[in-house]
């Protein structure tokens, strides 16, 4: 206001025009920009190396059942029908036919984990949920791990025994057994390791 009581006007300042994007365009300094491929990356790596995890399972499930059935199958040619012959089947040791059971529910356990497994890949997960599968699987594993261990042991033990010295046929049969067994326990392990892994995954994540 001057000194005649006349209003004084001040000319506006004109204003720099700032768009509503720059505002978010440009970042604070110091403050790295997240780049929206880098959760999306990681998720296709992990989404890409489930079917490889898939695969070896399948590949380990395999072994237990060529094995197993091989283990069953060493015990099963020994089988004698006459009671009068020399050499006695595998029948008439206990000890053999519990590691003959053993095997052969291993066997069973197996082709049921391999069908699940390709059924899953092939179907994505319709047949059983993935939550239930890795319970069961976790625990199934290990208890067919210990019996697989168990029947080798038993059967190695019954090796040396005197009722088996003379019985060649039946001595080699129990030795191949005994081995393939072990092979199909250490599989077995390594499928209980795995399981381990993906529920503890679940669990913990």
């Amino acid at each position: 206001m001057n000194e005649g009581g006349g209003v004084l006007l001040v000319p506006r300042q004109p204003m720099a025009a700032v768009s509503p994007c720059a505002a978010y365009s440009t970042p604070v300094m110091g403050i790295p920009t997240p780049s929206p491929f880098s959760f999306s990356v990681a998720s296709t790596r992990w989404s890409s190396s489930r079917p490889y995890n898939h695969v070896f399972s399948l590949v380990l499930r395999a072994m237990v059942m060529v094995f197993s059935f091989g283990s069953s199958l060493a015990l099963a040619v020994t089988m004698s029908n006459n009671s009068q012959q020399e050499e006695k089947g595998f029948q008439d040791f206990p000890e053999l036919v519990y590691s003959f059971a053993i095997t052969t529910c291993a066997f069973i356990y197996s082709v049921y984990q391999l069908f699940k497994g390709i059924f899953d890949i092939a179907f994505k997960g319709i047949f059983i949920s993935d939550k239930t599968s890795e319970y069961t699987s976790f625990i199934l594993d290990q208890f067919a791990g210990y019996l697989l261990v168990s029947s080798s042991s038993v059967t190695a033990l019954m090796i040396n025994q005197p009722q088996l010295s003379g019985n060649t046929s039946l001595k080699k049969a129990a030795v191949a057994s005994v081995c393939m067994s072990v092979v199909a326990f250490l599989s077995t392990v390594v499928c209980a390791i795995l399981s381990g892994y993906k529920l503890s995954k679940r669990i913990m994540w």
